[in-house]
């Protein structure tokens, strides 16, 4: 077994696999090079609401996206843990302390409130009357209104009540067996999608 590792941090002193003694073979390396861009950033403002998710691990992957695709501000809704949770940390390394957030008790008054400031709500679940993420409703890059993206619960999906509310239903298509995928994963699909049909990319 090869594999790269830093044992400064990762503190093995042994083989993973096999329990044996590893030989270091080499200097450490690294194939990253971060990239001096500007920040790109989707064109109208763009709040995201977590509706009772229950995975630290999720949490943290999605304030790691959410950082990367310039979202404004999340919210943390009912049951979903904040970024003061310590397991957060492993997934989102380091975006809990880059991303606004707060964490709010009632996510169907909080996204009542914001459709009556004049915000468009998208919802991101499957439903008998949602629409492809990629063919959208509307023009993004005409779209005066703020965004607000609802993603909800791994199992039970969003709250009815929000969807009841929601300007459009949106849905990832999917090719498979398996109906939905993991809420993180679908966030980063969202929010780049978005992104992309918000503003012409040129890098």
């Amino acid at each position: 077994m090869r594999f790269s590792t830093d044992l400064s941090v990762d503190h093995f002193d042994h083989c993973p696999l096999c329990q044996s003694a590893m030989l270091i073979i080499g200097e450490p390396y690294t194939n990253y090079q971060a990239v001096n861009r500007q920040p790109t950033k989707i064109s109208k403002s763009l709040i995201l609401v977590l509706d009772n998710l229950r995975s630290t691990l999720n949490v943290g992957s999605i304030l790691r996206t959410a950082d990367g695709a310039g979202v404004e501000h999340i919210y943390c809704g009912g049951t979903t843990p904040t970024p003061e949770h310590p397991k957060i940390r492993k997934t989102s390394l380091g975006a809990e302390s880059l991303t606004n957030w707060s964490y709010c008790p009632n996510t169907v008054q909080l996204i009542s409130d914001m459709k009556a400031a004049g915000r468009d709500i998208l919802a991101l679940e499957s439903t008998q009357y949602s629409i492809s993420l990629f063919n959208l409703p509307f023009d993004i890059k005409q779209q005066v209104r703020p965004l607000t993206l609802v993603v909800g619960n791994e199992i039970s999906g969003i709250d009815p009540g929000i969807l009841e509310i929601a300007d459009h239903t949106l849905h990832i298509p999917m090719s498979g067996k398996k109906t939905s995928l993991n809420v993180a994963v679908s966030v980063g699909i969202a929010l780049y999608a978005l992104q992309y049909f918000s503003k012409d990319f040129t890098e």
